[in-house]
C-alpha cells in the first residue's frame, strides 16, 4: 500500500533521542487517521542507535530503515530517504526533538491547501546567542547572494510534494542543500513559525567548522556571485596598486629615497596578500565542486534496508 505520507528522519548518533523522539511522532501520526511511513535513515552511527531503530523495525510495520555504509552527512542522508520514499507528502524531521513531531499536521495541512514546499522557521529559539546571530547574519547573505527568500535555514522540519521530490531526485549533484534546492524548485511555496525546543538528549553535531563548510556549500552551490565580487575585487585591488605605485613613483623623483614608508608597505603588503589568499580560496570552493561533480562518484553507498515486504 502507498502511503499518503513519508517522514524521513536522519540519525547520527542519537540514541538518546529516539526512544523519546518515536514516543512523541508515532501517535501524532496515528491520530491523523490518514497512512504513512516513517523511514529512518542511520548515517553511520557509531553508538547504538542502529540497534534502536531495528526494535522499531521490528515492531511497528510503519517503519522502514536506511542503513548507510558511513557518515555522508545530514544532507546526504536525506537524499537517501527521498530515493525510497513512497508517500504523496513527504516531510523532514531531524532526530534532536527539537522541533517538536506535533508540528507536523500543520505543515500537512499547508501542503493539501496545494502548497508544494511547506518550509518553517523557529520561534523562541532555544540556542545559544551567538548561533541565533550568525544565524541571522548567515539567513540574510544567503537570501541575497542565492537569490532565495528563506527566512531559516537551518530548520529542516519541512514538506516536500511528490513532484518536488522526483525534481530533487533527479539533480545529481554531489553536495546540496535540500531546504534551498526544494525552494528553487517549488511553485508554490510557504512558510509558516514552528516551535522550537532547547537539546536536551545528545549533542549537536554540527560545530563551527561543520556550519561554516554547510554555508559554503549552499553560497557555492546556488549562485555565482561569490565569485564574481573576487573578480571585482581583483579589479578594484589591481587599480589601487597602480595608483600607489603611480604615487610612489612621483615621491620617489620629487622627496628622493626614503626609509619613512617600509612598514607602511609592509601592511599593504600583508592585506594584498590576505585579499589572495582569500580569493584564491573562494575559486578553489568552485572547483572543488566542478572535480567533484565531475568525478560522479557515488553521494552514499547504501548497506541494508529493512522493510516490510507485506506492505
Amino acid at each position: 500500500m502507498t502511503p499518503e505520507i513519508s517522514i524521513v528522519i536522519p540519525v547520527y548518533n542519537e540514541e538518546e533521542a529516539l526512544y523519546p523522539l518515536f514516543s512523541e511522532l508515532y501517535p501524532v501520526m496515528k491520530g491523523m487517521n490518514r497512512s504513512f511511513e516513517i523511514l529512518f535513515v542511520n548515517d553511520g552511527s557509531r553508538d547504538g542507535s542502529l540497534g534502536i531503530l531495528y526494535d522499531f523495525y521490528k515492531n511497528y510495520p510503519e517503519v522502514r530503515v536506511i542503513d548507510l555504509n558511513g557518515n555522508f552527512g545530514q544532507h546526504m542522508a536525506i537524499m537517501a530517504g527521498f530515493e525510497k520514499v513512497r508517500g504523496k507528502i513527504t516531510i523532514t524531521l531531524d532526530a534532536d526533538l527539537q522541533n517538536p513531531p506535533d508540528e507536523i499536521p500543520g505543515i500537512v495541512a499547508k501542503m493539501d491547501e496545494g502548497h508544494d514546499v511547506v518550509g518553517t522557521y523557529r520561534v523562541g529559539r532555544q540556542d545559544p546567542i551567538f548561533r541565533k546571530v550568525a544565524s541571522k547574519i548567515v539567513n540574510k547573505l544567503t537570501n541575497r547572494i542565492a537569490k532565495l527568500d528563506i527566512k531559516d535555514y537551518g530548520c529542516m522540519l519541512r514538506g516536500y510534494d511528490r513532484r518536488i521530490i522526483d525534481i530533487i531526485n533527479f539533480s545529481k549533484e554531489s553536495t546540496t542543500f535540500i531546504p534551498a534546492l526544494g525552494q528553487k524548485f517549488a511553485a508554490s511555496p510557504v512558510e509558516i513559525a514552528v516551535a522550537h525546543r532547547e537539546r536536551e538528549l545528545g549533542t549537536s553535531k554540527y560545530g563551527l567548522f561543520q556550519l561554516i563548510r554547510l554555508n559554503f556549500d549552499l553560497m557555492t552551490s546556488f549562485s555565482l556571485i561569490p565569485l564574481q565580487m573576487v573578480t571585482m575585487a581583483g579589479m578594484a585591488v589591481s587599480a589601487l596598486s597602480f595608483l600607489l605605485v603611480c604615487y610612489m613613483l612621483i615621491r620617489r623623483l620629487i622627496l628622493g629615497p626614503e626609509v619613512e614608508g617600509v612598514f607602511t608597505l609592509m601592511a599593504i603588503q600583508f592585506l594584498l596578500t590576505g585579499i589572495t589568499l582569500f580569493s584564491l580560496g573562494i575559486t578553489g570552493e568552485y572547483l572543488g565542486r566542478v572535480y567533484r561533480e565531475v568525478s560522479r562518484r557515488p553521494r552514499y553507498a547504501i548497506r541494508e534496508i529493512l522493510e516490510h515486504k507485506d506492505e
